[in-house]
């Protein structure tokens, strides 16, 4: 049964968490939002501010992370406490990374609307200047009715949305623009709505930010365990398991254990829109709570604190020079010349290969006498050393190809030899992302599977769908049409072959 509403077992209810200082019902006298915590939560005096977070982030866990940082979790304390594990998240995203938006999910501490309020009326102003807000994408959602509302009474006192900002104009070093959203809102159905509203702008041109605290008011030890459970099922990137954690986490009957994180629905709400997007990595960056600022923590009634990092993995780009191609070259003739004779292969030695030829990778190894294939076998499985691999495959492929007779010693003269070292699978959803000539192909369904190397397509003048139904009939064995039931994945091949022969 899916839930609708998180019962109150969970913890968190709209309260005042924090002081109001005085401003809670004071008019805006514009449409710009002035600061509400600074002088309590940060620095009200600009250099004091810019010190402040500058040394945060010199001190904080080093970044950036590899490949583009897509989302943050962050805390949203008063500095002193959380802004060094705050500065460990900042980190982890590129100074100089030319982000277009950035979208601050943020839960209210003080009303529940039903739905998300995004700030349409003016700017955001810290002590650092002002924060642009990008009015045409929040006219947009304001637009949308059904789970957001332009209401900037969410906005006036809720101090978990400024506090960001400072970090984000110290850090940031091209010019950006934010869409700042409280969510009203414990309803995972509303928050899910949100996110399909969201979704188009779920890009590597956007940076989303969630701004929470974990754990409020248990012990320190209590607050470490209720945490690392919190991130970890955050982390797993599946809204159901986040929302049993944190039900999990209410059961437990931790003493003072209020809330396992305040800004739930924000966090949820992200992982509607990262569920199911490929090549996205969840990072732990940073993890402490109240308890560990000294003087001012007490262990006994503490805050939690991480910074969680959402990055795009970096594809490791496997490029082999001329060098090594040359090497693996010869470990491969070496190997069909001993392979020919039925002599033992040579004797290799690790240490004498460059880094990248030590590295596990599938290679294929194709002979050709006369221009004519006389023996190709492979393996796609990086289990072993590149090197090793083309030894152990060049020599299969002399003496083990099952459609040839083994290599005779007097036709090593007329043998020239192609290796094929391939990169990682990458599985597809579309057949419309396959290359012809530049990807080959791997069909899997079941236990069976078969795959064509990308030079086929090319060899044989196949179209796209002939390349699909070919390898499905002839190489999987499931039947021409085999490969609109089964899983297919593409992956390249640095393609080498020996000159002069």
């Amino acid at each position: 049964m899916r839930l609708e509403i998180v019962p109150a077992l969970l913890g968190f209810v709209f309260v005042l968490v924090f002081p109001a200082f005085g401003r809670m019902n004071a008019p805006l006298d514009d449409t710009d939002r002035k600061p509400a915590v600074a002088g309590s939560f940060y620095p009200a005096d600009p250099a004091a501010l810019r010190n402040m977070v500058s040394a945060f982030l010199e001190n904080g866990q080093k970044g950036p992370l590899p490949g583009t940082v897509r989302a943050l979790v962050v805390p949203h304390a008063g500095y002193v406490f959380s802004g060094s594990v705050a500065a460990s998240g900042y980190n982890q995203v590129q100074a100089d990374y030319p982000y277009a938006r950035v979208f601050i999910l943020a839960s209210s501490h003080r009303l529940d609307l039903g739905k998300a309020s995004v700030f349409t009326e003016g700017d955001y102003l810290t002590p650092l200047g002002r924060v642009e807000v990008d009015r045409e994408v929040t006219a947009v959602l304001s637009g949308t009715r059904s789970c957001f509302t332009g209401d900037p009474e969410a906005h006036r006192e809720e101090h978990s949305v400024e506090v960001q900002l400072p970090f984000l104009q110290v850090r940031l070093n091209k010019p950006f623009k934010i869409v700042p959203i409280v969510l009203a809102t414990q309803t995972p159905s509303v928050c899910r709505k949100i996110a399909e509203a969201l979704k188009p702008y779920f890009t590597k041109d956007n940076l989303f930010v969630v701004s929470a605290d974990f754990s409020h008011y248990p012990s320190a030890d209590d607050a470490r365990k209720a945490d690392a459970a919190t991130a970890e099922g955050f982390c797993a990137n599946d809204p159901d398991r986040f929302l049993d954690v944190l039900r999990s986490n209410a059961r437990l009957g931790l003493p003072g254990l209020v809330t396992s994180m305040c800004a739930w629905p924000a966090a949820l709400t992200l992982l509607y829109l990262t569920e199911g997007v490929a090549d996205l990595e969840f990072t732990r960056v940073d993890s402490k709570n109240s308890g560990d600022v000294e003087p001012y923590g007490d262990k006994s009634r503490v805050v939690g604190y991480e910074a969680i990092a959402v990055s795009e993995r970096e594809e490791k780009k496997f490029e082999l020079s001329a060098e090594d191609r040359e090497v693996l070259l010869r470990i491969a003739r070496a190997s069909v010349e001993a392979a020919a004779k039925a002599e033992p292969l040579p004797g290799l030695a690790p240490g004498q290969y460059a880094p990248i030829l030590r590295e596990p990778a599938g290679a294929f190894v194709t002979l050709r006498k006369n221009g004519d294939l006389r023996g190709c076998l492979g393996t796609f499985e990086p289990r072993k050393p590149l090197f090793q691999v083309v030894q152990e495959i060049a020599a299969a492929s002399a003496v083990r190809d099952i459609r040839f007779p083994p290599v005779r010693p007097e036709e090593l003269d007329k043998i020239r030899i192609e290796i094929s070292v391939l990169t990682p699978r990458r599985k597809i959803k579309n057949i419309k992302e396959i290359e012809l000539g530049k990807h080959g192909l791997y069909i899997e369904k079941g236990n069976q599977h078969g795959t064509f190397l990308p030079q086929v397509a090319a060899e044989t003048g196949w179209t796209l769908r002939e390349f699909l139904g070919h390898c499905a009939q002839d190489k999987a064995g499931i039947g021409w049409n085999g490969w609109k039931q089964a899983d297919i994945y593409v992956y390249e091949a640095l393609i080498f072959e020996e000159s002069g022969r």
